[in-house]
């Protein structure tokens, strides 16, 4: 079965085909982040225009590098949230379009559980499993009964891992996206332990049960800086960024371990944007469990994993003509601790 894939939540323009649910024939993305550099961050309404620009251009080329006319493809799946509401408003009207022109059936997906989908490309896991969703507006820890199935058991109850990082780059100085270019300059650090025991130690938040916060751990970033002389920080900035990141790193690899101990699963696959960070994903692939990860080009957002979550969502559907009904509606929050 053929997937059309569609997304546009945020600041990525992307369309992929993918052959039932794992095989990615071909995957296509326009990224808006030199538009949005000099602004540090997404602006919301440039955003949608852009996407509103570039959508049908990529969508060809999707289909252009996979030899295929929308004739053969079987169903369109659309990101319809969380996201961006004017982003996800235009690559949802493009999809409903095209499925109704050409008589499809069309997928609403889930951004989050596209994520999670993110795991099956181009490998076998299956579930059950517990998954780390860690993004720039989300980090969750969602128990995977099925392909269906997806409930979130914690959540963060401030900022997300993401933002944390984005946060902590501008103290830092670095440019947009900071996420990426914090891990690069905590690269530059020369520390093999597992476990960082440096000069520059953060506190590990304490939150019940399964949830996170992060805002305090980018507080005390924060201090650190007030608290150092301008040569110090500057001097040390390569140090912070990996004793933040390792931080960061530990608390992840902390509460998975109690999800682990609470449900008996022990196959973890962890997701979302941040699962591209090279400290979390040594200390991930060094547990005594196995532990999957999208590829890199995987793990920010792409078209190829709501395509595969179409999928999914379409073959466990019991009523399928209901992906005929292109009525359903963009949301910018989740209301439910279901992503299936």
């Amino acid at each position: 079965m053929l997937i059309l894939g569609i997304e546009s939540s945020c600041d990525e323009s992307a369309a992929a085909v993918v052959k039932d649910g794992r095989e990615v024939i071909s995957n296509y993305l326009h990224s808006q982040i030199e538009d949005h550099k000099d602004w540090g961050g997404v602006i919301p309404e440039f955003a949608s225009r852009l996407h509103y620009k570039k959508i049908n251009n990529v969508i060809s080329k999707t289909l252009s590098d996979a030899n295929l006319s929308l004739n053969e493809i079987d169903a369109i799946a659309v990101t319809h949230g969380p996201g961006l509401i004017g982003s996800l408003l235009v690559g949802m009207n493009v999809a409903k379009t095209l499925a109704w022109v050409h008589n499809k059936p069309l997928v609403p997906v889930n951004h989050l559980m596209g994520h999670i989908c993110s795991n099956f490309l181009d490998s076998d896991i299956e579930p059950s499993f517990i998954c780390l969703l860690a993004s720039g507006g989300h980090t969750q820890i969602v128990r995977v009964n099925s392909y269906s199935e997806m409930v979130i058991s914690g959540e963060t109850i401030d900022d997300a891992a993401g933002e944390a990082f984005d946060k902590v780059a501008r103290l830092l100085d670095l440019p947009y996206p900071g996420g990426p270019e914090l891990d690069r300059l905590a690269q530059g650090f020369n520390f093999s332990e597992s476990v960082y025991k440096g000069k520059y130690k953060f506190p590990i938040p304490k939150v019940k049960e399964l949830n996170f916060s992060f805002s305090g751990l980018k507080t005390s970033v924060l201090r650190l800086k007030e608290k150092l002389c301008e040569a110090e920080w500057s001097e040390n900035r390569t140090e912070i960024a990996f004793a933040f990141q390792d931080c960061v790193a530990q608390v992840l690899k902390k509460k998975i371990e109690t999800a682990i101990e609470d449900s008996g699963i022990e196959q973890v696959i962890i997701a979302g944007g941040v699962a591209a960070n090279s400290r979390i994903r040594k200390i991930f692939n060094e547990m005594n469990i196995k532990v999957t990860m999208p590829s890199l080009k995987y793990c920010t957002d792409n078209a190829a994993m709501i395509a595969s979550a179409g999928y999914y969502k379409y073959l466990s559907s019991q009523e399928k003509e209901i992906y005929y009904n292109y009525g359903f509606e963009a949301f910018s929050k989740l209301t439910t601790n279901s992503l299936g």
